[in-house]
């Protein structure tokens, strides 16, 4: 008996002296570590600093506004922002407290966002008309927008994006299962005790977003390590995801608007459905037109050739626009 107490006991400082040093390197690891530098500007919104990146010359073509998904930086644009800064003006940006965005204490309605972005366009300079690109989630923010905004909009591109009536045909539960938002919850924990950043370091995990440039999978790899902000503001997104697609689906009409809408070919839920619901984005306009491009969710947008292929078809679109 005495000898297993011993040994009992020795394991105890053995596990002791682990977690010890473990919680000793996430600290090291908050104090010496760099914070993330964004690659725009930060520009003050109502007392809120928004993160932009404004690219290529004012000129008579309309401004082109890409919205990322729920969950997405403004890197995930990098091949469509390259591709068409030569020829326009392009901005992205992250909404309240995603990435490099200040969290706004400001009350969140659906409309919020639409105002937000339209104050932030005016404050950096930004004039229309637009032509608003979202990917996944950005498509209903983009809706709500054009709802608000329909004089300054002159097109919309909807890229794999999210339908009003998704979770409901797809028999889902939303952004994120109850599984998935304890694990988000410990992630975020985690980072902000900084053994996020220590477990990376020693692990070099694969990116998920391997068909960017190293810097820009550099950049997304560093910010959701070097603090859980990035993991809670997940959380806030799938909060609001049933507001934000409520209130999208009020914009069903977008007239005779120039519409392209670019769908992927691999789909994890149920393709058949998900292709109807892109159909239907395609429909809202008189003028739509639909492609589809043998990519996932991710890799239509962030996939080189991919990028190309929608490109062209922006710089198509803009260049029949009166």
């Amino acid at each position: 008996m005495k000898l297993i107490l011993k040994i009992l006991k020795w394991i105890g400082k053995i596990l002791a002296g682990f977690i010890i040093i473990l919680l000793m390197s996430g600290l090291c690891f908050r104090l010496f570590s760099s914070k993330p530098v964004p690659p725009g500007k930060l520009v003050d919104v109502n007392g809120t600093k928004l993160h932009i990146r404004a690219e290529g010359q004012k000129n008579d073509f309309p401004t082109l506004i890409l919205e990322s998904g729920a969950g997405n930086d403004t890197d995930v644009f990098h091949w469509i922002a390259e591709g068409l800064k030569k020829n326009m003006r392009v901005v992205r940006y992250d909404r309240e407290g995603k990435w490099f965005s200040e969290s706004s204490k400001d009350s969140i309605t659906p409309e919020f966002y639409a105002r937000q972005l339209h104050s932030l366009l005016e404050k950096n300079g930004e004039k229309p008309p637009y032509i608003l690109i979202g990917h996944s989630m950005g498509g209903p923010y983009n809706r709500i927008f054009r709802d608000l905004y329909p004089n300054e909009v002159n097109g919309m591109v909807f890229l794999d994006s999210s339908h009003p009536e998704q979770w409901k045909r797809l028999a889902e539960n939303g952004l994120f299962e109850k599984s998935q938002i304890s694990l988000i919850k410990t992630l975020a924990v985690l980072s902000d005790m900084g053994l996020m950043g220590v477990y990376n370091s020693i692990n070099n995990p694969k990116s998920m977003d391997e068909d960017l440039p190293k810097e820009c999978q550099n950049r997304k790899h560093n910010l959701t390590t070097y603090s859980g902000k990035v993991y809670r503001r997940y959380l806030k997104e799938n909060n609001i995801n049933n507001a934000i697609l409520s209130r999208a689906s009020q914009a069903s009409n977008l007239d005779s608007l120039p519409v392209l809408v670019f769908t992927a070919k691999k789909q994890y839920g149920d393709p058949e459905k998900w292709f109807e619901m892109q159909k239907e984005l395609k429909n809202l306009s008189t003028k739509g037109k639909h492609f589809y491009i043998d990519a996932n969710h991710g890799s239509i947008i962030t996939k080189k050739e991919n990028a190309e292929k929608i490109y062209r078809e922006i710089l198509l679109m803009t260049e029949s626009i009166d």
